[in-house]
């Protein structure tokens, strides 16, 4: 396929991954699911373990092709599951899919960034790439630090030099503060202003 059919293929596939998640929204809003807290977890949980692995598998495909900011998933995870569990589900579903965007960007290169990411993001990040030790100390902080975009970073970094053994620490060590502070600090948010 040519780079346009490509692109126009992986934009297909994330409207319709949206447009899935706004019926499904449309739907839960109408039938007051995602109106009462309470009925939410009740829905989920009459799907036993399977609705636990459905929400991690999300997060997991979530990293690899972003329909919703993440943000948005780990709130889900806590309010589904509770801070414990919903923290767990969040950091195993996150890491397996920041792991598999690596892969993938290890395999596909570079031409890949330009087919899932504006150029904007690439040009400002990608300068971050062009020393090894520098690029790798600053992908760690922002894994860390919840402030940059670590879906692409994670792609990008699939397209440097970094061994799959430093990539996994940095993702399995710096990842739970980012998810516990996009967590936390959402659901305080959510509780007080729609709690």
């Amino acid at each position: 396929m040519s780079r346009p059919v490509e692109r126009t293929v992986l934009r297909a596939m994330s409207l319709i991954g949206f447009s899935l998640c706004v019926l499904v929204a449309v739907w839960g809003w109408r039938t007051g699911v995602l109106t009462s807290q309470e009925r939410l977890q009740a829905l989920v949980s009459s799907f036993g373990m399977a609705g636990a692995l459905l929400f991690t598998v999300f997060q997991a495909v979530q990293v690899v092709v972003p329909i919703l900011p993440g943000g948005l998933g780990c709130l889900a995870g806590v309010l589904l599951f509770g801070p414990v569990w919903g923290f767990a589900y969040n950091y195993v579903g996150i890491c397996a899919g920041s792991l598999l965007a690596f892969g993938v960007a290890r395999n596909c290169g570079k031409p890949l960034l330009s087919l899932l990411f504006s150029e904007k993001t690439i040009e400002k990040y990608s300068r971050w790439s062009e020393e090894r030790d520098r690029f790798a100390r600053l992908f760690a902080l922002a894994i860390f630090l919840p402030v940059a975009p670590d879906d692409f970073l994670c792609y990008l970094a699939g397209t440097t030099d970094m061994t799959w053994r430093r990539y996994t620490a940095i993702i399995l060590l710096g990842k739970p503060f980012a998810i516990a502070l996009y967590s936390l600090g959402l659901t305080v948010v959510w509780n007080r202003f729609i709690g």
